[in-house]
């Protein structure tokens, strides 16, 4: 049976095979938060945000769980990366660019 995020009783993502599939795209969405109780100090839990739940549901007429998470993962991996910001240059180089300019 597949898996997809709800609130409430709104399904609010695709169907996707596994829960474990829905907690990946939860993640990736900035849906997860990591809670630590005071037993487990050391290592939190992950926990869904904002009372969001991860539940079996019906895939709908046309839906393809294994295609959803196939195209997850594609967009996943073309996604861009964010490069590191250049460092400014330090003051030496940049009087020296000025006078050769």
């Amino acid at each position: 049976m597949p898996y997809a995020l709800f609130s409430n009783d709104a399904k609010l993502s695709k169907a996707y095979p596994t829960e474990a599939d829905v907690w990946k795209v939860a993640r990736k969405s900035g849906l997860v938060v990591d809670v630590a109780t005071d037993d487990e100090k050391a290592a939190p839990r992950p926990v869904l945000d904002n009372n969001y739940e991860i539940r079996p549901c019906q895939a709908e007429p046309n839906e393809d769980p294994a295609k959803n998470k196939a195209d997850a993962e594609r967009e996943a991996r073309i996604e861009p990366q964010l490069s590191p910001p250049e460092e400014p240059p330090q003051p030496q180089e940049a009087l020296r660019r000025r006078a050769h300019q």
